[in-house]
């Protein structure tokens, strides 16, 4: 019993000893503006794969480390770079397969950023840039994490470790499933983490047990062969944009819930979360009233939700007394646990075109659907995670559900149906995923890599088999 304390606690001392340079680390990350979206330079997304190659080549512990593509089945185009490391387990150890993605979402209007985006900045507790969070710090969580078992144990140690480093969970993962199909012996696994999730704050760890699905597409609304003069024709005419507004707020009733017929709700119980903890974390100002019914928690972590997220229209510096013939728009929504993506889209185009105002034209593209997701709570890996969770926080960890959605996870359980799948994270409220100054907690991050590591250690000792 005492070597296996000691074998621990020297687990976690090497762990709290790296924090320092794996932050360094994540700033030299930070600095590569890998945007995988089109219209962006792709070469800094290599160079991003080939930093993070370096990282795990560094390591010292893989059988191989590559960067690789695949390609995207209903185009042929190749896929963005994503690293893939491999080491097969001994002495009848499990295997882990270690998840986070290396490219990032654009920074928005830079103006709106207190700090350059790319320019890695610590303020009050936090290391701001784009990815600082999502999901740099959780490729560095689990390089961090390796490095500590090394320290600690030597680079002989029997777990069976994979790593998955994509290039393009931010522009919707096309290529995923072809590269899990690709490489499927390679990321074979018992145990897979996700390090793409959140906490319920800033000292309270959680594991993510839901997710949301998601359905996201372009409608375009048509209601004219050409533009028109507005005063000659205006008050006779529909227009594309009073076509799109009127049919756009059909999807929501007078509280602002969804009001789609066939979309379905999960019935489950939520913690106690407050309007003011809301406000806290989502930024709603005095006076703007939360949307919806029920426990606002369920709202966003077991009912549907639609945003409008893009419109392609006249601009406010080009406007003109014009009639707009067609007006684009992008939709986003996220689906309850429970209900197939693609039934929930099914469910919402049916609506559209049911209310589609004076016979305008409704056009449907670029449809992209991903699954919600439940965890199965009941494997050993999820006891292990919650127990080293409550160590490296000190605080006991709470399960939660994220009303984000991560459609890839889908693709994970169909192609390794017997691994336990792990989300976890290391943003938390805070954050600011995908908005301007998005950052780190310092500490959380500590806490985070800490956890992962005593994790490893764990899991390092088991055998499959259970003995």
């Amino acid at each position: 019993m005492s070597s296996e304390l000691s074998r621990r606690t020297a687990v976690r001392d090497a762990a709290e000893a790296v924090v320092p340079a794996a932050l360094a680390d994540l700033g030299r990350l930070v600095r590569i503006p890998s945007v995988a979206f089109p219209g962006f330079d792709h070469a800094e997304v290599a160079r991003s794969a080939q930093a993070v190659k370096a990282l795990l080549d560094d390591l010292g512990i893989f059988e191989r480390v590559e960067v690789k593509t695949a390609t995207v089945p209903e185009t042929g185009m190749e896929g963005m770079p994503a690293v893939l490391a491999t080491r097969p387990a001994r002495n009848g150890r499990p295997t882990i397969l270690l998840y986070a993605h290396h490219d990032v979402q654009p920074v928005g209007d830079e103006a709106l950023w207190q700090s350059a985006p790319f320019e890695p900045t610590i303020r009050d507790g936090r290391l701001y840039g784009r990815g600082a969070a999502d999901d740099k710090a959780g490729i560095m969580a689990h390089v961090g994490a390796l490095r500590a078992l090394v320290d600690a144990l030597g680079a002989d140690f029997d777990l069976g470790v994979n790593l998955f480093i994509e290039g393009e969970e931010e522009a919707g993962s096309a290529s995923f499933a072809q590269f899990l199909t690709d490489n499927a012996d390679a990321l074979r696994a018992d145990v897979i983490v996700v390090a793409d999730s959140g906490n319920w704050d800033t000292v309270t760890p959680a594991l993510t047990v839901s997710l949301r699905g998601n359905a996201r597409f372009t409608l375009t609304v048509r209601t004219l062969e050409h533009a028109s003069h507005s005063g000659m024709f205006g008050g006779a005419v529909p227009d594309a944009m009073l076509a799109t507004v009127t049919l756009l707020s059909t999807l929501w009733d007078h509280e602002g819930a969804v009001a789609v017929d066939g979309l379905s709700e999960r019935d489950a119980a939520t913690p106690d979360y407050t309007e003011e903890t809301l406000r806290d974390e989502a930024g709603l100002p005095d006076g703007v009233s939360p949307i919806g019914r029920g426990s606002i928690l369920s709202r966003i972590w077991n009912k549907p939700a639609i945003t409008v997220t893009g419109i392609d229209a006249p601009s406010v510096k080009n406007a003109s007394n014009t009639l707009a013939p067609e007006v684009s728009v992008v939709i986003s929504m996220r689906v309850a646990p429970g209900q197939p993506a693609r039934e929930a889209y099914a469910a919402l185009e049916a609506h559209l075109r049911a209310h589609a105002p004076f016979g305008a034209q409704l056009t449907f593209r670029d449809v992209d659907c991903g699954d919600a997701f439940l965890v199965d709570t009941s494997g050993s890996a999820v006891a292990a995670a919650r127990d080293a969770l409550h160590e490296g926080y000190g605080v006991a960890p709470v399960d939660i559900g994220v009303g984000g959605s991560i459609p890839f996870i889908a693709d994970l359980v169909r192609e390794f149906p017997g691994a336990q799948i792990l989300v976890t994270g290391v943003e938390d409220p805070h954050a600011r995923a995908h908005s301007p100054n998005e950052s780190l907690h310092l500490e959380t991050f500590r806490h985070a890599l800490v956890s992962e590591a005593l994790l490893l250690e764990d899991l390092d000792g088991q055998s499959t088999s259970g003995d």
